[in-house]
């Protein structure tokens, strides 16, 4: 019999889920028939497998220890180099700078060097993050941009500020994110874009559509000029969904592609870019994240809003297109 004592990092979730990452070899329908049968019990007596776990609480696997080991997988920290910044640290949060090209997860190209390995990697370092004493709670990202965007990324570093931060994200007008580029064509006014985004697998591409769809996803883009010149505009863009490749798809369906987008943009306009400043991929930079409301143990970061300048190379492009 092996006993596990819940503590902050653990509690508030529900016990099935609890069980799935602390044995994440073991299935779900072998969890769920152990509680049934009453080989897993809390604080002695039998619980759902709804039940939600507490501060204090004591789980007892009534199991062999050969079968306990063989169904948890070891936790092991990437030997990864950094190559994020820091816009923010406290005792719950981290706010990070990921640059161009490094993945914020892992994909079935890449198991080793992403961002949250990064992180972890970084937390690990500081003694502020342990496999081996956590149960199995794990420093995680709460949003997330693609390879080739710029810009920050909210990790908890907490199961407490975790939880409080992804439902944060989910309810509307808490935390609001805002991301600089540059695009095709004049565009002088505020306005609100709404459609649906409905994705094709296969290419990894997106489609942006105006009536709803089985397979479409709601989506809503803010746009604002802030400048102007020639051909082109800078623009501030606010997500109020995130969905993938959403900034990207929404203002090239619009007529107004972001310069350097291999994806959505003009082929024509990208070679120039290339050619003249070596821009290899969009620009799009997550610059600015305000926290309007916030919950829990957060309730602190109420009201403050936090910024990433752009990369040098973006800031480059800027200058000499915007005089």
């Amino acid at each position: 019999m092996r006993e596990i004592c819940i503590g902050k990092n653990e509690e508030n979730q529900r016990i099935d889920k609890f069980l799935r990452k602390y044995m994440s070899k073991a299935s779900l329908s072998f969890v769920y028939k152990m509680i049934r049968k009453k080989n897993i019990k809390v604080n002695q007596k039998r619980v759902s497998s709804d039940y939600i776990l507490k501060e204090g609480d004591n789980i007892q696997l009534y199991l062999s220890e050969d079968t306990i080991l063989g169904f948890i997988e070891k936790k092991n920290i990437k030997e990864v180099k950094r190559e994020f910044g820091i816009v923010y640290e406290d005792q719950n949060i981290l706010l990070v700078e990921k640059p161009q090209g490094l993945l914020v997860h892992e994909d079935i190209n890449e198991s080793e060097n992403t961002l949250v390995n990064q992180v972890i990697k970084y937390l690990y370092d500081k003694s502020e993050y342990n496999p081996e004493v956590e149960k199995t709670f794990v420093p995680a990202s709460v949003n997330r941009l693609d390879r080739n965007t710029s810009g920050i990324v909210i990790i908890g570093k907490n199961n407490q500020s975790l939880q409080n931060l992804n439902e944060m994200i989910r309810k509307k007008n808490y935390v609001k994110k805002y991301y600089l580029t540059i695009v095709k064509g004049t565009l002088k006014d505020k306005k609100a874009l709404k459609g649906y985004l409905l994705k094709d697998q296969k290419s990894n591409k997106v489609e942006i559509i105006e009536k709803k769809h089985p397979d479409a996803k709601e989506i809503h883009t803010i746009y604002r000029p802030i400048n102007t010149y020639g051909d082109y505009s800078l623009v501030e863009v606010e997500l109020l969904t995130g969905r993938t490749h959403q900034i990207r798809a929404h203002l090239s369906s619009i007529g107004h592609p972001l310069i350097g987008d291999g994806k959505y943009g003009n082929l024509e306009m990208n070679r120039s870019f290339q050619n003249q400043f070596k821009l290899r991929y969009q620009f799009l930079h997550a610059y600015k994240i305000h926290f309007d409301k916030c919950l829990g143990n957060l309730k602190y970061l109420e009201g403050k809003s936090f910024y990433s300048s752009l990369p040098k190379e973006l800031e480059k492009i800027k200058i000499a297109l915007f005089p």
